[in-house]
């Protein structure tokens, strides 16, 4: 028997299509708030499951903030060495893909204080026990298999809500793990307004895209992870490429079908290969049909070379100039700041917080 879904994922499921009619026809109407922790490369799977996403509604006209989420890294994670290195890939993957600076923002958690310090008010707006049962938190801090977990973890949550509201945003793609967080912002936005707003809806209560992206596994047939060497970085070589795909698992039958149920591993491969090359996975795995699994590895490889070839020749280029990528997010984190200022100066006001004369100080 099939699970219902809760009221929280039904609703956002509801509404869904129309709220992709509502981007389609009035995308000037959306301020999006999505992102990433800078935690290591970016690969395929990010690609197509986010960030392709991230171009079609910038060039629909969606205002687009991205954010490097320098601080959550210390939630799970002891690498602040290799932070710097990783932004910098990002910032590279970034504009190679095609993200522009003219029209989004990108910006880095370290680098706005503003919004970082408009987590304490919102921590007073939720209660012990509604961080600690938060399903998304939870499933990080099993995953995560430290010995214990920090208070930053706990807090996640309301960071992710200062992330989306020192902006205003209103829109935040994601799937149904990321429902929970999204549902914390709405409640943090209502509340805030209730107690302080006197009558004034301050904040918006966000709303969530939910995505349609299709889920790719490693080469391994596990989860694709940043850190678990099974994964198709979007600055990997060709060569490179062919030795990961070469290495996949498939299985013993010879006839190349789409069968994620029965045959994930083949499946994956042929889904992999029909994003790559603009197919349904069907009409990728008809053309492949006779090959077996060593001409199914080479039609994926080639459809991947040739899709992410330009790409990974920008990427190229860009990292021979980290100046220019820096001075980038530079005037990303300075527009996003200015916003940022503005917001806490409002809610300093609307909480009563600003008695003292900082002008005249």
């Amino acid at each position: 028997m099939t699970e219902a879904p809760n009221a929280p994922l039904a609703a956002a499921m509801a509404r869904n299509p129309a709220l992709v009619r509502e981007i389609s026809e009035h995308p000037e109407r959306f301020r999006m708030l999505t992102g990433e922790r800078p935690t290591g490369r970016l690969h395929v799977g990010h690609y197509f499951g986010t960030l392709q996403n991230r171009l079609r509604l910038q060039d629909l006209g969606v205002e687009l903030f991205v954010l490097l989420a320098d601080y959550q890294v210390f939630t799970d994670r002891d690498i602040s060495a290799e932070i710097g290195q990783n932004v910098l890939e990002c910032m590279a993957d970034y504009l190679a893909i095609g993200l522009d600076p003219q029209r989004c923002t990108i910006f880095a958690h370290s680098y706005v204080p503003e919004l970082n310090q408009l987590m304490l008010p919102f921590l007073s707006l939720v209660s012990v026990s509604e961080l600690q049962r938060n399903p998304t938190v939870k499933e990080e801090i099993r995953s995560s298999n430290r010995p214990q977990v920090n208070g930053l973890m706990f807090t996640y949550p309301v960071h992710q809500a200062a992330d989306i509201l020192f902006c205003k945003g209103n829109l935040v793609p994601g799937g149904k793990d990321q429902l929970p967080h999204v549902e914390v912002t709405r409640d943090i936005a209502r509340r805030f307004n209730e107690r302080f707003g006197a009558g004034e809806a301050y904040f918006p209560e966000p709303e969530i895209l939910l995505s349609n992206a299709p889920l790719l596994l490693g080469v391994d047939g596990k989860k694709m992870g940043k850190s678990l060497n099974n994964s198709i970085n979007l600055g990997a070589t060709a060569e490179q490429t062919a030795k990961l795909i070469k290495g996949a698992k498939t299985d013993s039958i010879r006839e190349v079908t789409y069968d994620p149920d029965q045959r994930p591993e083949v499946s994956n491969l042929v889904l992999l290969g029909s994003l790559a090359s603009g197919q349904s996975p069907e009409e990728f795995a008809a053309a492949c049909a006779d090959s077996g699994g060593a001409g199914l590895k080479k039609a994926v490889t080639e459809a991947v070379n040739e899709f992410f070839r330009p790409i990974r020749e920008r990427r190229s280029a860009l990292l021979t100039d980290p100046g220019h990528l820096m001075s980038v997010l530079k005037t990303g984190n300075e527009h996003a700041s200015g916003i940022a200022r503005q917001t806490l100066t409002d809610v300093r006001r609307l909480m009563g917080t600003d008695y003292y004369p900082l002008g005249n100080a």
